[in-house]
């Protein structure tokens, strides 16, 4: 026995020093080679982490989930290899480390880990980049509440959705700028969305989406969802898309 040695600790410890790394862009094999530990189990932690990102990891862990609504864990590994012709061993290297009990794609946020938040965004975002819809602006709404986004002059804010009496979500933001909050209605999001040419392309100042009520934050979310660019001299002050957070 070891009293001293806390496994899910070191888990924490190794998973912040291969972000760390990361996020300075080191490529896996360096990160690897500096925290002397293989590149798959790099991979691994960075998934864990929710800050990697390919085809091949979104494709084995969306399967994984679909299999793992009515299989257990070990069934569904086997069903992802099997569907996507891979061995066990290679749909293990692109799931996240399992911790404490599973949680399928539709639980509340509350009860899913920090990495599996992340990957969620990531998904409704590409989801929202490809097809921009009410429906998919609605899903990346929802998941980026109480995050941190900036305004068009650099000022950070978050938002909240509250419930109404029925459980649901009302359709309305409110938005949290320090010592005040304001409203933003859903349809002044949707007017501001269809007023958008072009995904990804660059919008000189929130006016542009249209003379909307609170179209400054509009833009600011926007901007963080890659459904629009911002002139280079703007990025400085709302971030760089790479610095962006999924």
């Amino acid at each position: 026995m070891k009293p001293e040695y806390d496994a899910e600790k070191n888990l924490k410890e190794q998973m912040e020093s291969a972000v760390a790394l990361y996020e300075e862009d080191c490529p896996l094999r360096s990160i690897a080679d500096a925290l002397t530990m293989n590149p798959i189990k790099v991979r691994k932690l960075l998934i864990t982490a929710g800050v990697y990102e390919s085809d091949v990891a979104e494709k084995v862990q969306d399967t994984f989930e679909e299999y793992r609504k009515t299989q257990n864990y070990k069934e569904a590994i086997l069903s992802t290899a099997n569907t996507l012709q891979l061995s066990k061993a290679s749909v293990t290297s692109y799931l996240p480390y399992q911790k404490g009990v599973y949680f399928p794609s539709t639980a509340d946020k509350e009860k899913i880990s920090v990495g599996a938040e992340r990957r969620r965004r990531y998904r409704a975002v590409r989801k929202l980049r490809s097809e921009p819809t009410e429906e998919h602006l609605w899903e990346t709404v929802l998941l980026y509440s109480g995050v941190r986004f900036k305004t068009y002059s650099g000022l950070p804010f978050t938002y909240e959705i509250r419930k109404g009496r029925s459980g649901e979500y009302t359709k309305e933001l409110w938005i949290d700028r320090r010592e005040n909050s304001k409203s933003l209605a859903w349809s002044s999001v949707l007017l501001a969305l269809r007023n958008m040419k072009k995904v990804g392309e660059v919008v000189d100042r929130p006016k542009a989406l249209g003379d909307i009520r609170g179209v400054t934050y509009i833009y600011g979310m926007f901007y963080r969802f890659g459904l629009i660019d911002v002139p280079d001299e703007i990025k400085e002050k709302m971030g760089h898309p790479k610095d962006r957070k999924k």
